[in-house]
């Protein structure tokens, strides 16, 4: 997952636990279904009391926000082009897909439960490789496939895109891609989540 780390397979040992464990993970299309059948409740892979308010699942998000980008001292990381304050924005905007919006919350919680129950601690607990491999293990389901990689695309989003949209202050990523961007930055009334209200 790291920029720096190289793919690591997973041990033969683990392939029915992995499989038993991929047959519960609630996927996005299980997941949509059930919030149009009003059953929500019951499609959640674990108990209702072990599982994240919301503020815990935006902590489990940056944790893996920085592990995804990590800072470096010649490269900046989710943390300084403000990852986190980017996808919150993107979440509170009432014009993008509401179900996309509530995928991202709701794999933070996939994402706890998978931490629990290899390593019997939470995500925000773990070390570098520990992390790694729960990402690993939820990489290796649709799902949570998916989840990681709308979390990879809202990062490169961050990093790129014009500061007034909640990330890339001052153009952090744009000076540390020597990109030169368009010119000029959206006026209020232009921007583009102003436009599509």
């Amino acid at each position: 997952m790291r920029r720096h780390r190289n793919s690591c397979s997973q041990p033969a040992s683990n392939a029915a636990w992995l499989a038993q464990w991929q047959t519960g993970l609630l996927t996005r299309r299980r997941f949509l279904l059930g919030l149009a059948g009003g059953t929500l409740l019951a499609l959640f892979p674990f108990p209702a009391a072990s599982a994240p308010n919301t503020a815990a699942r935006w902590r489990i998000i940056d944790s893996v926000q920085q592990h995804l980008f990590p800072s470096e001292p010649d490269a900046p990381g989710a943390r300084e082009i403000k990852a986190l304050d980017y996808l919150k924005r993107i979440a509170a905007d009432r014009t993008q897909d509401a179900d996309k919006r509530d995928f991202i919350l709701q794999g933070a919680g996939w994402l706890e439960d998978m931490s629990r129950r290899i390593t019997r601690k939470s995500f925000l607990l773990l070390d570098a490789a520990q992390r790694e491999q729960v990402l690993r293990r939820i990489e290796a389901s649709e799902a949570g496939s998916n989840w990681l990689a709308q979390m990879l695309l809202y990062l490169i989003e961050a990093l790129l895109a014009d500061p007034v949209y909640g990330g890339n202050p001052q153009g952090i990523g744009w000076r540390w891609l020597a990109h030169t961007p368009g010119f000029p930055t959206p006026p209020p009334g232009k921007r583009y989540m102003e436009l599509r209200r």
